[in-house]
C-alpha cells in the first residue's frame, strides 16, 4: 500500500472515530440514553425500540444533515453507535457525490 493510501485509510479511520463521539453525545444529548461503548448492541441492551428508532432518525438527518430513506432502514445499520457512524460516513459521502 502506498502512502497516499494509508494516508487516506487512517483519515476514514479518524472520521469514523469522530463520528462515533457525535453519535455517542447525540444519543447522551438528545435520546437521554448513555450507551457503554461503540459496539454496544443497541437492541440487545434495550437501548433501541422503535419509538426510540424513529427519534434517533430524525436526530441523525437534522444533526448530520442527511435524507434516510425506507429502502435504508436495515436494522444492521443501527445496532450500535459503530455501525450509525459507519452509515453516516458512507450517506454523507454518497449524498456530496450526487
Amino acid at each position: 500500500m502506498d502512502k497516499v493510501e494509508r494516508l487516506k485509510r487512517e483519515w476514514k479511520m479518524i472520521d469514523i472515530l469522530a463520528l462515533q463521539q457525535q453519535v455517542a453525545a447525540l444519543f447522551l444529548e438528545k435520546l437521554n440514553l448513555d450507551v457503554a461503548s461503540v459496539e454496544t448492541d443497541l437492541i440487545e441492551a434495550g437501548l433501541l425500540d422503535s419509538l426510540a428508532l424513529v427519534e434517533l432518525l430524525a436526530q441523525l438527518e437534522e444533526s448530520f444533515n442527511i435524507s434516510i430513506s425506507t429502502d435504508d432502514l436495515e436494522i444492521e445499520n443501527f445496532r450500535s453507535l459503530d455501525s450509525i457512524a459507519k452509515f453516516i460516513a458512507f450517506h454523507s459521502a454518497v449524498e456530496t457525490v450526487a
